[in-house]
């Protein structure tokens, strides 16, 4: 027996050696490259991911596991609500990647708020919470989801991946879904990012589309926040959207950000605001979360800190600003695509139309069908062909018989009348044809014809039945999904301006160091600043550098003047003497420093070997002083001093020369008298486009501003405030006048008193304080109507009618003749007791007409000029290309001592001569 069992196994290890043989020979001539293999291999997984994992079908604009689980949730569709577990479960007959990914899919689905009806703790975008564990929520489809997204007739099916059911290739959706909902993958080399967009927008865009109107469309975030989308870029690679949080100040000291930007969440965001706060960047004294339903994150500053410059360094530190790269890919035709969202919806919208013309065509067939079978019934019954059949034995006779009976009657018919018509005519019960109405039967064809002749008109109308589609589909689905995104412009916020002063800036002036490094025993403190700063340094030979801050920078020795420089700076005048070589004469200059290379060392004398600077001033606001030069003795010098003033001295360009003060040796220079700004009153703008001020000329100008100056803001809410003119200042989103503050100009406001239910009309002066102050009642339903800082507020007044009486006619009222200026909390004047519908401010103009008032010449305004003052300032660079020939020209003046040269020619405004020259016109500067 042993035996017996034996030999089969050696017959087979046998045979197995000689397969194994006659495989490695044949397999001899068949050398894969590893090369080969992996490229082939990586090409097969990159499309895998691409087509079947990463990246969203323009069809329907989801990605697979997003288009299994609504065929999943379709699939068990009752109307009632099932356990996400249990979805998770009957969607892996489909997507064989595992529950997690499934249930992550799905959650994410859920939040958008779109197709998912959601039950339980589903998570919260604003706080980043998570869901519930899937055994916990429940979930079903969202009324909207099953009217656009699934028909099973217009369905192309494909088998699931085991073969044991079937799943929908793409979904028949009637609705641009891919822009709606917004999509993020990343596959094998290939990524995609599409920005979800609004879903009024959306609709209304599409029917721009099918009348062949252009349209505008951008995104809109969950989240709210405000967004630039000026670099969108239609959604391609290479735009960019900048979304902001929005920021308000509810006391002086306090900020509370109620809005946040798309991809954050409220943890994220207070993050990153700890962490700027730590690296200095910001300085705050208590962040709060109170976010429930609504975003609410409570920032509290510490005395003397800027609520405007804590907004901006928020912007500029933190994730209260992001950007956000859109890359809109699709797959087409099993391909990747990268197309606009302009253009995904024009696909869209021509699917949608071709899908509804694709639904009508088969109501039509359907309707047809029924149509052809109850007129055989009608034609079956009423003609007693039934009877025809009672004498037949077989079944061919039967069919035969009705046939037979039939053909008279089936001309008008829409085809031929086949087995499965008289299959089905037989089938009619006797209870029925007993029981058959003519006049119903002729009723119910009628209502087919007539829904075919409805269809038919549909189809000859496509486009407009598609507008139709989607206006119903906006009317039920699209109330509070208005745009939650503000679209702004925003501009750019340079971090240096806002960054706090979270380190201290100290130099070793022998040595040649600065930084915030050095041993504070052996350095000189110089100011307070933030560690992204640049310095500027000005040396005793005459060199200036601008530097970045750092622990420890070597500058160059004998350190004359550093201090913290901004870019862009034409306030900040430098006054300048210095001598021009060993034995060469002392020059004066005043200049500006706007630009410059980093690190680049800048020579502002003349360049001659030794020169040294004898004299320097840094004057923040352009001030030029009155300084005494003391000259060495030597014979024959008649004056050993006498002053200088740098306000009759232009500025002009930091390589400029500068002009002559004296041939002889300066001894000592030292300020005599302090100087004032020889800078005029600064224009400044208000952007309404970015709500921002600026001095570029960009917007409206309010005026020319003085340090003391102030600007007027009136809000829609009734309030107003005075603020200065920083261009950092921020301002509220209901602003409707802004003006320079005149503080003998009063205001005129009409307004509704909610308590008293009448208009009220009320003239004041604005009190200097920088709080805000509400002018109208305080009552709930109180309302601004109009303001006005006119010189002539004049309103029109119209009246709604009234029963049984005529209407009355629109009143013209001048405000300064109906009320006299009051207190600034006073109720005022009531402005009618008729029933108001409409008050409406008078152009100036027009009111003037309407008057009979004369028009007055009107006062420009200018910005004050003073001589050698901002004008030159404007581009400190200018002239420095001239600047040589121009100081050549000053020195040869200077050095003019021929008597009847000097007699003929008058002394030069702006040219300073020395009192030892020997010259018959002297001017006296002492």
């Amino acid at each position: 027996m042993a035996e017996d069992i034996d030999d089969p196994i050696e017959e087979n290890n046998e045979n197995e050696e000689e397969q194994l043989e006659a495989t490695d020979s044949s397999d001899l001539g068949n050398v894969i490259n590893v090369s080969g293999m992996y490229n082939e291999w990586f090409l097969d997984y990159a499309s895998y991911v691409i087509l079947e994992r990463a990246v969203p079908h323009i069809n329907d604009g989801l990605k697979p596991v997003q288009r299994r689980i609504l065929h999943s949730l379709k699939e068990l569709d009752d109307g009632r609500y099932h356990k996400v577990a249990n979805v998770i479960g009957n969607t892996m007959k489909f997507h064989p990647h595992g529950d997690a990914s499934i249930g992550d899919a799905m959650v994410q689905i859920g939040q958008k708020d779109l197709l998912l009806d959601c039950q339980g703790n589903w998570g919260n975008i604003l706080t980043g919470d998570r869901a519930a564990a899937p055994r916990y929520i429940e979930v079903r489809l969202s009324k909207f989801a099953l009217d656009v997204v699934f028909n099973a007739k217009t369905t192309e099916w494909a088998a699931s991946y085991d073969s044991r059911g079937k799943e929908p290739v793409t979904l028949p959706v009637k609705f641009p879904l891919l822009l709606a909902q917004g999509v993020e993958g990343i596959a094998v080399g290939l990524a995609c990012k599409m920005l979800p967009h609004n879903f009024n927008e959306l609709i209304d865009s599409s029917i721009a589309i099918l009348k062949n109107k252009p349209f505008t469309l951008l995104p809109d975030f969950q989240t709210g926040g405000a967004a630039d989308f000026s670099n969108y870029n239609d959604g391609i690679r290479g735009g960019k959207v900048r979304v902001r949080a929005k920021i308000s100040q509810t006391e002086k000291k306090s900020l509370v950000i109620s809005e946040i930007p798309f991809g954050t969440n409220t943890s994220s965001l207070i993050d990153s605001i700890i962490k700027a706060n730590d690296k200095g960047k910001i300085k705050i004294k208590n962040i709060e979360d109170n976010t429930s339903e609504n975003v609410e994150i409570n920032i509290y500053l510490p005395s003397g800190v800027s609520p405007d410059k804590t907004i901006d360094a928020l912007y500029a530190f933190t994730d209260c600003e992001v950007s956000i790269s859109p890359n809109s890919g699709v797959i087409e035709n099993n391909k990747p695509k990268f197309l606009g969202v302009t253009e995904i919806l024009k696909i869209s919208t021509n699917q949608t139309k071709n899908l509804l013309q694709m639904e009508l065509e088969i109501r039509k067939g359907e309707l047809q069908e029924q149509w052809h079978f109850s007129s055989l019934e009608k034609i079956f019954i009423e003609n007693r062909i039934y009877r025809d059949i009672e004498e037949q034995e077989t079944m061919e006779g039967i069919i035969k018989a009705v046939y037979d009976g039939l053909a008279p009657f089936t001309k008008h018919l829409l085809r031929a009348v086949t087995d499965d018509d008289v299959n089905r005519l037989l089938e009619i019960r006797i209870k029925r044809i007993s029981k058959f109405d003519s006049f119903k039967a002729d009723e119910l064809i009628k209502r087919i014809e007539d829904e075919i002749e409805e269809i038919n008109h549909h189809l000859d109308n496509l486009v407009d039945y598609t507008i139709a589609y989607f206006k119903r589909i906006k009317e039920k689905y699209g109330k509070g999904r208005e745009r939650k995104t503000e679209i702004k412009s925003f501009e750019t916020i340079d971090a240096t301006k806002v960054a706090v002063a979270n380190t201290k800036l100290y130099v070793q002036r022998a040595e040649g160091f600065v930084g915030h490094g050095l041993k504070k025993s052996d350095a000189e403190f110089v100011a307070d600043c933030s560690d992204i700063d640049d310095i500027i340094v000005f040396r005793e030979d005459g060199k200036m550098m601008v530097t970045k801050i750092s622990s420890k920078t070597f500058v160059g020795k004998n350190i004359l003047h550093v201090a913290v420089w901004k870019k862009g700076d034409k306030r900040t005048i430098y006054n300048l003497v210095y001598q021009d070589g060993s034995t060469g004469p002392a020059m004066m200059k005043r200049f500006a420093v706007t630009s410059i290379t980093r690190d680049k060392e800048y020579d502002l004398t003349a360049g001659s070997p030794k020169s040294k600077i004898l004299y320097f001033s840094a004057n923040p606001n352009g001030e030029a002083e009155v300084v005494n030069v003391q000259l060495r003795p030597r014979p024959k010098l008649k004056k050993l001093k006498f002053d200088l003033d740098f306000s009759e001295l232009a500025i002009k360009g930091r390589s400029a020369k500068g002009n002559t003060v004296t041939k002889n040796i300066v001894s000592k220079i030292k300020l005599k008298e302090e100087g004032v700004s020889t800078l005029g009153a600064r224009k400044i703008w208000f952007d309404d486009t970015v709500q921002r001020l600026n001095t570029e000329g960009r917007g409206e100008l309010l005026g020319a501003f003085k340090a003391e100056d102030k600007i007027l803001t009136v809000m829609q809410s009734g309030t107003l405030r005075l603020v200065g003119f920083n261009v950092s200042n921020h301002f509220e989103d209901d602003l409707i006048l802004i003006e320079k503050w005149n503080p003998e100009k009063p205001l005129a406001a009409v307004y509704y008193d909610g308590e008293k239910k009448d208009y009220f009309v009320k003239r004041f002066l604005v009190e200097d304080t920088d709080k805000k102050q509400t002018f109208i009642t305080e009552h709930s339903d109180s309302r601004l109507e109009i303001v006005s800082s006119e010189t002539l507020p004049v309103v029109s007044v119209s009246f709604r009618k009234e029963k049984g009486k005529d209407e009355r006619a629109t009143e013209i009222i001048n405000l300064n003749e109906f009320i006299a200026v009051k207190g600034f909390k006073a109720l005022g004047n009531k402005l009618t007791p008729h029933s108001v519908k409409a008050i409406d401010i008078v152009p100036v103009e027009e009111a003037k007409a309407i008057l009979g008032i004369e028009d007055e010449p009107e006062e420009e305004v200018v910005e004050e000029e003073v001589e050698g003052g901002e004008s030159n300032a404007a581009n400190p660079e200018e002239g420095s290309k001239e600047s040589t020939e121009e100081t050549m020209s000053t020195n040869k003046l200077t050095e003019q001592t021929e008597s009847q040269k000097e007699k003929s020619r008058p002394p030069k405004k702006g040219k300073i001569i020395d009192p030892n020259e020997d010259t018959d016109n002297q001017i006296s500067l002492f």
